[in-house]
């Protein structure tokens, strides 16, 4: 095996088609790009072309595009089932940070499948029970659903995470 699951995780985020850019892949030094590196970037950078993809590097510096740059990130991760914690830390967000970035991607009209995780953090009851609570709500609000839910129940997050999931369902 040349590279460790983080680097081709990290390849598949950053399409790196050069040899420099190889080398700012997490677990890839010049001496590790510079023996194998060729035959990987040649490969992604046909892949690249196919698919018509927007790498983060390829996006102009500005602000505006940052954003754009951050939310192609954390759609490409949440599709590679990375850990929201890892995400943020990534990213050097914190958590509700990186919750109101993907609650724009959703209210966007992007869906997202964040069930992984979801899982991973509450159990099918509890999940249900949210779910069934935004069904039937007359609002979104976060501040409402933790009083219906109870506060001593649920954290502002397990309700965000669901409504995230509920809106990528069913839409607003």
């Amino acid at each position: 095996m040349l590279f460790q699951d983080p680097s081709l995780e990290d390849m598949a985020i950053q399409y790196p088609i050069t040899l420099e850019e190889l080398q700012n892949i997490q677990g890839v030094g010049s001496g590790k790009a510079q023996r194998y590196g060729q035959e990987f970037i040649d490969v992604i950078k046909i892949y690249v072309e196919e698919k018509e993809i927007i790498r983060p590097q390829d996006m102009v510096v500005k602000s505006v595009i940052n954003k754009s740059t951050l939310k192609v990130y954390i759609i490409q991760s949440i599709d590679r089932k990375i850990s929201l914690e890892d995400i943020a830390a990534s990213k050097n967000l914190d958590m509700n940070e990186l919750l109101k970035e993907i609650e724009v991607i959703v209210n966007s009209g992007t869906k997202l499948n964040i069930n992984y995780y979801i899982n991973e953090v509450l159990d099918l009851e509890h999940q249900q029970e949210i779910y069934d609570y935004f069904r039937e709500a007359e609002t979104e609000s976060i501040q409402d659903a933790l009083r219906e839910l109870g506060e001593d129940e649920y954290t502002e997050e397990d309700i965000r995470l669901l409504r995230i999931k509920f809106i990528s369902e069913m839409g607003h």
